[in-house]
């Protein structure tokens, strides 16, 4: 069972990703991974009596092959484990100082340990059946909650599961994921 993370994300979920909303994306790597979509109002107690893991998509990571939410959800079966989908920090972070003349520039921080969380999360049926329901569907939130309780696994995703914060995110999306370009034939050759 799965479910499309839309709310408390603004309009960017309806954007458009190669002619899709990234929310219409977001569903089509579910169903296309075989997990049968539910509505986030559905009781909770119905998710426990179903007894599968249940896969939480966000709508801002559109594009995250189904083939890795497979191998999250059975990497969730296999062991036990929340399976949260991370990509590594590329960009070049740098940490703010006080002055007494405002904000300036620190060290640069060591990003080999700074992971970001995207698609999916995956709560394996012994968390579902631990928890009252969804304590929040902001994913890094809810996977810093749920280590607190519950054994948790980062899988890298692939960067097409990267998560995008604003339009021009999604046109580096659409780049990075559009299929190449075949070069024409002149006429007659």
């Amino acid at each position: 069972m799965g479910a499309v993370l839309e709310t408390g994300r603004g309009s960017l979920p309806f954007a458009l990703v190669h002619g899709e909303p990234l929310v219409a994306c977001a569903a089509w790597a579910l169903g296309a991974a075989g997990v049968e979509a539910v509505d986030l109002g559905t009781p909770w107690e119905a998710l426990v009596e179903d007894g599968r893991c249940l896969v939480l998509h966000d709508a801002l990571c559109p594009l995250t092959p189904p083939a890795f939410v497979v191998e999250c959800v059975e990497q969730a079966e296999a062991h036990g484990a929340v399976v949260v989908g991370v990509r590594p920090v590329t960009d070049t972070v740098k940490a703010l100082v006080a002055t007494p003349a405002g904000d300036d520039l620190g060290e640069t921080v060591d990003r080999t340990s700074l992971r970001q969380v995207v698609s999916p999360v995956v709560l394996p049926p012994v968390v579902v059946a631990s928890l009252d329901g969804l304590p929040t569907t902001d994913l890094p939130r809810l996977a810093t909650e749920l280590a607190q309780r519950f054994p948790v696994a980062v899988r890298e995703a692939p960067a097409e599961a990267r998560r995008v914060a604003g339009l021009d995110d999604v046109r580096l999306l659409e780049a990075l994921t559009a299929a190449p370009r075949r070069p024409r034939r002149p006429p007659g050759t």
